[in-house]
């Protein structure tokens, strides 16, 4: 009894599953059978419509394989099946496979999501799957993205572009080989190397990552954006277009076209609405002269602040700031350079090198002219030390001071207020010891003078003489008679061992971009 239950209900198990398999014909205006190659089927005409299960199939014209439970359907071809809604102009389907081939102006909508547009496609009904060749077009209210093939998730709403990928919406325009669409949640799933350029000119490249196209928010990796004006690189971005407010980390290279200027570090930031950007972590900044040179500066956080405003336009080095030129270093706490007239502000206990010359004050000002250095503005407690060839130290010190430079070098410098200077005064002679002619250095004697205001003149980079205004205060000392406690004046402090070298302020970047940080 029980066994002939079990076959019972098996019997009718395999009958429904069969009858769920079997396309069913509902309506024709004309239906008749035919043979041709010895294969049965029937010819369908006007107002045609079949169904399987909750599939319903219409068209103008049809041939019904019933044996095969096959169909070829022609001319106004509209396949209903739940949320999926396909016209075409010619099917060609396979009840046992339901599998669905469309051809020629196949429009392929999920209702209320998107639709696909090609003369293409093959649906799948088991795997809900349908995809294109030949060229396609998915439009949504947001979007539209265009590419040589792919497939459309019908239970995830996942469109999935392969060659030539082109979207296109109100804010940009984007390309790429191959690039993944939720037309759902309107995500844009990066897969190899995109290209976006945005309505305001804005360029962006990027291998991996997603956007959101309703909250235009981006998570992104290893790439570069480029407007007009800027250029910004990392390993790693996080933006959002709507507060225009760009985050960074990896590698960040931020580029001012305008200044000739990349502010690099390992993480930073740009509020494009407030034109304030931050770097840091190995911050430093390069900056390339006319001739060439490069201006490097370092600091534990670097500050870029634009603005409509030229006078308004800087860049902050906050702690730690060291700078490198071929002709000029330096060291400061802190830092701010003004566009606006090519000054360099450098505070709390900041001293230069240019050559041989050592410059120190309260706080000292650079002017650069046509991105070289054209004067320094020493402010409080200004003092200037050299080392001659013997080891002497030659100094300068007062109220303030002016620096003017000549090429790459100094030319003189001006004192006012509280004047005083130490100078060694040097010879050379030529000596002939057996067939060979020597040249010796030797120490004439020392010019030490107070005086309010002082004129020194350089050569080369080095003292050449001395000139005094009211009534100067001048010793002349001989060799024999220097005193190594006058061998300096009050306030000297010679501080060639902290003076920055190259690679102490081009940071190297540790970042890896196999790894992705935290």
């Amino acid at each position: 009894m029980h066994r002939l239950l079990f076959i019972l209900l098996f019997l009718s198990f395999s009958t429904f599953v069969s009858a769920q398999k079997k396309i069913k014909f509902i309506h024709a205006d004309d239906f008749k059978g035919s043979v041709k190659n010895g294969i049965r089927f029937e010819r369908a005409i006007g107002n045609v419509e079949f169904e399987q299960n909750t599939t319903k199939i219409k068209c103008d014209s049809s041939y019904f394989f019933r044996g095969e439970n096959r169909l070829e359907a022609f001319g106004h071809v509209h396949i209903i099946d739940d949320s999926v809604d396909i016209t075409s102009l010619r099917l060609d389907y396979d009840g046992n496979k339901k599998i669905a081939r469309l051809r020629q102006q196949v429009v392929f909508e999920k209702t209320g999501v998107a639709k696909l547009f090609t003369d293409f496609l093959d649906y799948d009904r088991i795997k809900n799957e349908a995809r294109y060749f030949n060229g396609g077009k998915l439009v949504d209210t947001t979007n539209t993205l265009t590419s040589r093939k792919g497939y459309y998730d019908v239970r995830t709403n996942l469109a999935s572009f392969k060659k030539e990928v082109v979207g296109v919406n109100k804010d940009y325009t984007l390309s790429s080989d191959t690039l993944q669409y939720n037309s759902k949640t309107r995500i844009v799933y990066f897969r190899d190397l995109t290209k976006l350029v945005d309505k305001e000119g804005k360029t962006a490249i990027y291998e991996h990552g997603i956007y959101d196209t309703r909250k235009k928010t981006s998570t992104l990796s290893t790439g570069e954006m480029e407007t007009p004006s800027y250029k910004i690189k990392a390993d790693y971005y996080d933006l959002d277009d709507l507060k225009k407010y760009y985050k960074v980390k990896g590698h960040v290279a931020m580029t001012s076209k305008n200044e000739d200027l990349t502010v690099f570090g390992e993480e930073g930031y740009l509020d494009k609405k407030s034109g304030f950007s931050k770097v840091w972590n190995n911050a430093y900044v390069a900056k390339v002269d006319d001739a060439g040179d490069t201006l490097f500066l370092s600091a534990d956080t670097l500050v870029s602040i634009d603005s409509q405003d030229p006078k308004k336009k800087r860049l902050l080095a906050y702690h730690n700031v060291k700078i490198f030129k071929s002709d000029m270093q330096g060291k400061a706490d802190s830092l701010a350079y003004v566009s606006a007239d090519s000054t360099l502000f450098f505070y709390r206990d900041p001293v230069l090198w240019s050559d041989d010359n050592q410059m120190t004050a309260d706080s000292i000002r650079m002017l650069l002219k046509n991105k070289k250095i054209d004067r320094i503005y020493m402010v409080n407690n200004s003092f200037v030390a050299s080392e001659d060839s013997l080891k002497n130290f030659n100094q300068i010190k007062g109220k303030k001071m002016n620096i003017f430079f000549k090429g790459k070098n100094i030319d003189h410098v001006i004192v006012e207020g509280n004047g005083e200077s130490l100078y060694h005064a040097l010879e050379e002679k030529l000596i002939k010891k057996d067939t060979m002619l020597l040249k010796i250095t030797f120490l004439v004697g020392m010019n030490k003078m107070i005086c309010s205001n002082i004129r020194i003149n350089f050569k080369n980079g080095k003292v050449s003489n001395v000139n005094s205004y009211i009534k100067p205060d001048a010793s002349f000392f001989p060799p024999h008679e220097i005193k190594e406690k006058d061998r300096t004046l009050k306030g000297f402090a010679w501080r060639e061992k902290i003076r920055p070298k190259r690679l102490d302020v081009v940071k190297n970047q540790t970042v890896s971009r196999d790894k992705k940080p935290k």
